[in-house]
């Protein structure tokens, strides 16, 4: 076969250079704190784990523990799992908290964007992780005093992962200080309503774990995060809040 100059140089295995969409890059989203300040923090441009939205339910229990502070916050210790953006541990180091500890899938992208929004807080003591929920925990626990767990766990709308939801109990036994004041706040919007039934089965999962399960918080939002997704308005707008705590402390 006679070679023509036309083919040299060329990589038949190369994509042109447009073959794939661009990344999308970075946005920002604003909460506004009880002092009226806006507290600004980065999203990732596009994550397959969703941690390019600012969630309700992070939003919803930032305004919780804020308006709690004194109560469940001050000098306590946290954990935050799946934290996205990292908004409810932004705001407990806001607000008095002696150490937190920010967690999520180890992916490159999402745990460099919540160094960025730490450092950009000015809260440079508060480690980010990533984290496979149900690992071992020495990584965690090395940044609390005690080493023995945490006082407050956040899971912000973490609950529509069905499949992992036995690996996240375990993580809450294993990370959640054996105190009769420990506690682990869950808040949750069903957005996929018609699945409302697989998201409240964690709830039977953390009784058979050995906790005692409370509903503590229900609040209706001014709209729905996601407008032309189906089933029931009102549950798309509802924010439900839960505590879990230990059964027995023995």
């Amino acid at each position: 076969m006679a070679s023509g100059s036309d083919d040299e140089g060329i990589d038949l295995f190369q994509e042109p250079a447009d073959y794939y969409p661009p990344e999308k890059e970075a946005t920002f989203a604003s909460h506004r704190l009880l002092s009226g300040q806006e507290l600004t923090v980065r999203l990732v441009g596009h994550n397959p784990l969703w941690g390019h939205f600012l969630w309700n339910a992070g939003r919803t229990l930032s305004n919780y523990f804020e308006e709690r502070a004194s109560e469940l916050i001050q000098d306590n210790t946290v954990l935050e799992l799946g934290a996205g953006a990292g908004l409810p541990s932004l705001v407990c180091a806001i607000n008095g908290a002696a150490h937190v500890v920010v967690t999520d899938y180890p992916d490159a992208d999402l745990i460099e964007n919540l160094r960025y929004n730490i450092t950009h807080t000015n809260l440079l003591p508060s480690p980010s992780k990533g984290y496979l929920w149900g690992a071992p925990i020495e990584d965690l626990t090395k940044h609390v005093p005690s080493g023995v767990g945490f006082d407050v766990l956040i899971l912000a709308d973490l609950l529509f992962n069905h499949s992992e939801h036995a690996k996240l109990i375990k993580t809450v036994q294993l990370t959640l200080k054996k105190t009769v004041a420990s506690k682990a706040y869950v808040f949750f919007t069903p957005y996929r309503p018609w699945l409302l039934q697989k998201d409240l089965a964690f709830f039977d999962l953390a009784r058979e774990a050995g906790f005692t399960v409370t509903k503590t918080f229900e609040k209706v939002m001014d709209k729905v995060m996601f407008e032309e997704d189906p089933g029931d308005e009102l549950l798309r707008r509802t924010v439900y809040g839960y505590e879990l705590t230990w059964a027995s402390c023995d």
